[in-house]
């Protein structure tokens, strides 16, 4: 069985998860990082359907290797009604129970948040869902780039040639922190008070909230930002131009006097401090490509590696357009000693991110990636099954 360290601030939390796909098991597995057990519940056979998403990573999916080390994985059939009693069973004396189910699952199941209070009044649930529980799209799947569609984010992604979607999976990734920061918030509450207070996330609500800036600029300016690519849309000059060697460097001018330095120090150009083209930071967006052109010619006289010593001297923030290869190699990581190595099924060692969350006198979790159904005999024993009601379980295919 995984590990759970007593000096973490979650050791002692019991989570059971009914998850699949990115928005829950990212939720969890931060939980887990804190010290939680985080009981997956997972279908009999292939488990978890994101286990199949891809083989890139010695076999396993790239998506269920970073969303669910520490974990320990439990398989039921929870259409059984063996399964579902071994299932309440486990939420007897487990903390907190998350669930992404497909739209009114949970309800039929008998898993919606007052049904499971009834029962456990000290166990905390958490539901993930697209669009909501009620309102008119309450039973309508959705998958991240959907939401991405449905809130906006797409119309702004991509260039003046067309919309793009965002290269990762934003929506998931976003209602899985506001499930993480709801479920803390949630058992602080419990301790605090005594109320248990369920928690409930929609994908769509979570991209909703981070859509706040473009949905002003376009009620209150009267149309929605353009879509540009790298640069901004309220700021210039701010995007990514390619230097001489070919490779971009993406920097942006904040305030009048980093126009100023640019201006002198970097275009070589002071007379462009007092054009009345790009006087203020409006005449500089209404007069974007101009700009722009002026920029692209100096950046054309340098090397990535001149113009980003060149800024740096003007105090201009800037970075050089990473690849991914890049991003693998950065500098920041390996100095920060943020890799470490975590197993995963088969025996194979992956390199993961340290979470970006660092609690003073602590050390995160970084235990194994589980297997299908690895620690579901041991799971059993605990609850007090014993070996041949296991093996009926199993040869009754519930687990």
């Amino acid at each position: 069985m995984t590990e759970r360290p007593a000096d973490l601030p979650l050791s002692g939390i019991t989570v059971v998860s009914v998850e699949q796909a990115v928005a829950a098991p990212f939720a969890t597995r931060q939980l887990a990082d804190l010290g939680a057990r985080v009981i997956k519940v997972e279908r009999p056979g292939d488990g978890d359907f994101a286990r199949r998403y891809d083989t890139t990573v010695h076999g396993e999916s790239s998506y269920f290797v970073w969303l669910n080390r520490s974990k320990e994985s439990l398989t039921l059939d929870l259409k059984a009604e063996r399964g579902r009693r071994i299932l309440e069973r486990l939420l007897a004396d487990a903390d907190v129970f998350v669930q992404n189910l497909a739209p009114g699952a949970a309800a039929r199941l008998g898993l919606g948040p007052q049904d499971l209070l009834e029962r456990h009044p000290s166990l905390i649930p958490c539901g993930i869902s697209g669009y909501g529980t009620t309102g008119p799209w309450a039973d309508r799947k959705a998958y991240d780039l959907l939401v991405q569609c449905q809130t906006g984010l797409v119309s702004l992604t991509g260039n003046e040639h067309g919309s793009a979607r965002a290269g990762i999976s934003v929506a998931d990734i976003a209602a899985g922190m506001y499930a993480y920061s709801g479920i803390l918030t949630a058992l602080f509450a419990r301790a605090t008070t005594g109320v248990v207070r369920p928690v409930e996330v929609s994908l769509f609500e979570a991209l909703a909230e981070w859509m706040h800036q473009p949905a002003y600029y376009t009620r209150y300016g009267g149309s929605p930002p353009p879509r540009i690519g790298t640069r901004h849309a309220t700021i210039a000059p701010y995007g990514a131009y390619p230097a001489a060697d070919g490779k971009e460097v993406l920097f942006s001018v904040q305030n009048q006097r980093e126009w100023a330095a640019l201006c002198e120090r970097f275009l070589r150009r002071p007379d462009l401090v007092t054009d009345p083209r790009f006087a203020t930071g409006d005449d500089r967006v209404a007069h974007r490509d101009a700009l722009d052109a002026i920029v692209a010619a100096r950046f054309a006289e340098l090397d990535s590696d001149e113009v980003g010593k060149l800024l740096d001297e003007a105090g201009i923030a800037n970075a050089g357009v990473n690849d991914i290869d890049d991003f693998l190699a950065h500098p920041v990581l390996s100095a920060r000693d943020r890799w470490r190595d975590v197993l995963i099924p088969g025996g194979a060692v992956v390199t993961a991110l340290l979470p970006p969350a660092d609690l003073a006198g602590t050390t995160a979790r970084m235990d194994a990636v589980p297997a299908v159904g690895e620690h579901t005999e041991t799971i059993l024993a605990e609850l007090g099954y014993p070996p041949a009601d296991i093996a009926a379980l199993r040869a009754g295919q519930v687990i």
